[in-house]
Formats: structure tokens, sequence, C-alpha cells
């Protein structure tokens, strides 16, 4: 009877489906990255307390996971693509390498779209992985070495974006760009509606003034329409204020400060700035360090710092 007990319940799981390799039950979005382009610490400084592990902060980047259908995303291809698929792989391990469904780029800045030669022959050989790029990238990838060495052996397959045009990923599941001003040399610049089941994301890691989004739209309020369309804002916040950068002119880094933004946000309900969640901090920006004031500043004011390896819910 034992046997036949043993038998049955062998039969009964050999049977069952096998589960997703992902393992949360829906969509979800993580951070693997929330320092500027070029990480803290950046390359040439000294030996010091920066450099120890816990102090490390990789380039801004989020990963997309739908755990029904076993697919990832992941949105900037940064210098640390090493380390950060490898921390994706840790969430949430996909079949096959590198494992990504596509990727998504905001612009042609080194800290977004540098990674990409880890697809190459060199690295990883990769085979058609969908590169999702604005007009004026995807003709960047296409024309210029090394890139269209990945476009021409096929490791990438540079599919184009339109500005709010909606990528569906799934019925309930979809990535619109929304493209934004940005010290524009080489692409377009945009930032991300991630939009799932029950609740979306915005990702938004580079952009000018906020005043210049404003104009450009001809329509006051551009941020705080998104803040309140979005349940979580991933968005910038380089530097914290004025003459962080000693001997240079930062109006030629026209990035909108996070003392700023706390400012013009402090007009909005506590339930909305809750949703703000600061990144792609330069390696100056005193809020790196959590335990600083400008960190419990950002903290008074209702809004937050991004952190590694968080989750939203989607």
């Amino acid at each position: 009877m034992f046997r036949r007990l043993v038998l049955i319940l062998v039969l009964l799981l050999t049977a069952a489906p096998s589960a997703p390799s992902l393992a949360a039950p829906g969509p979800f979005v993580v951070v693997l990255g929330v320092g500027q382009d070029a990480g803290y610490p950046q390359a040439g400084t000294p030996p010091g307390p920066e450099w120890e592990p816990e102090r490390r902060r990789m380039a801004a980047s989020l990963g997309l996971v739908d755990s029904r259908s076993g697919k990832r995303w992941l949105f900037d291809a940064t210098p640390d693509f090493r380390e950060q698929l490898h921390q994706f792989d840790r969430v949430a391990e996909a079949p096959g390498v590198p494992g990504l469904a596509g990727i998504f780029l905001t612009h042609a800045h080194m800290g977004h779209y540098a990674g990409l030669i880890h697809l190459g022959r060199e690295a990883i050989g990769a085979r058609g992985v969908p590169v999702w790029a604005m007009p004026r990238m995807a003709g960047f990838l296409r024309e210029n070495g090394p890139w269209e060495q990945l476009v021409r052996l096929e490791n990438i397959v540079v599919r184009e974006l339109h500005d709010g045009q909606r990528v569906a990923l799934a019925p309930d599941l979809g990535v619109t760009p929304i493209e934004v001003p940005h010290r524009d040399e080489y692409s377009e610049t945009v930032g991300f509606f991630i939009e799932g089941p029950d609740r979306s994301v915005l990702f938004l890691p580079d952009i000018d003034k906020w005043e210049r989004w404003d104009e450009v739209a001809g329509a006051p309020g551009q941020i705080e329409s998104w803040i309140r369309r979005v349940d979580v804002a991933y968005i910038d916040g380089s530097f914290f204020q004025d003459g962080e950068i000693p001997g240079r002119a930062m109006s030629e880094i026209p990035h909108p400060f996070v003392a700023e933004s706390l400012e013009r946000f402090a007009a909005l309900p506590v339930s909305e700035r809750s949703k703000v969640r600061f990144l792609h901090l330069n390696r100056t920006n005193p809020a790196l360090d959590r335990n600083s004031e400008e960190a419990e500043l950002v903290r008074r004011a209702g809004c937050h710092l991004a952190v590694e390896g968080e989750r939203q819910e989607l």
C-alpha cells in the first residue's frame, strides 16, 4: 500500500506543469543601478573608503520581469552590464544567455548604451537580442562602429521606438517612450512609462531642467503630471545643488538639481511626493551617502532615494 501511494505521488509530481523560472507571481521592476553614467566611485578616484564594496553604486538601470511568460527586459545597457546582468540573474534567472527578451535604450550617452559591447563576438556572442531605440539612436547604432558590427552580425536586432507609441510586451504589460529635452549630440533622449496590470512606473534618469521640459512641451507641470499618473517615479537626481563641481559651469550640464526638485514638488500632496525616487546620482552628490544631511533632506521632503535591489510590483 505504501509503495502504491509513493508511486501515485511521483506520477502526480511528474505530471504537474513545471513552474516558471522567474519567482514572482506577476510583472515587476527591479533597480539594478542608481549612479550616474560612470557609477561610483568613478575611474581615477584615489584609493580610499569610496572603494569599499558596500559603498559602490552602479550606473542607473532598471530590470523588468514578467514571471508569467519567463521573460525579462533591461532598461539601458550601462558600463556595469556584466555585474548588473549577474544581479538580474540572482533576482530572476531566465533561460539562455543573456536571458533578455530585449533592451530599451534612453539615449546615446555612455552610461546608457555602452554595455551593448558585452553582446558582441568578443564576449557573449548573443543572437538576435531586440534593442529598442528612438530613430536617431537606432541610426547611430546601425551606422557607427563598433555598434554596427553588433547589428551586422545579428548579435542585436534594432527596433525603432516613436514618442508616445506603446510597445506591447504582453496584453497587460507595455512600455511607452516619452521624449524629453537633454544634450542630444548623437540621439534623442527618452524616459519610459512602464505599465503593468495593476501599477505603473516612470523611468527618467536623464533630462534637462524641468522648466525646459515645460517649455518644449508648451505646457507647465510636465513632471508633476507624470508623477500623478504613475505609482512610482524614478527620476534624475544627478546633482544635489549648484556649485557641486568646483571649477566647472554647471549650466553646461543642466540637470534638475535635487534641491530644485524638492522645492518644486513641495506643492504636491504627500501621497504624490512619496512616489519620487531619485537615481542617476553623480559621484559628487552628497546624497549618495544615505546618512548625509542631504539624504535626510530628501526624506524630510517626503521623497526617496532609489536603492539597488528594490522591487516594484506592477
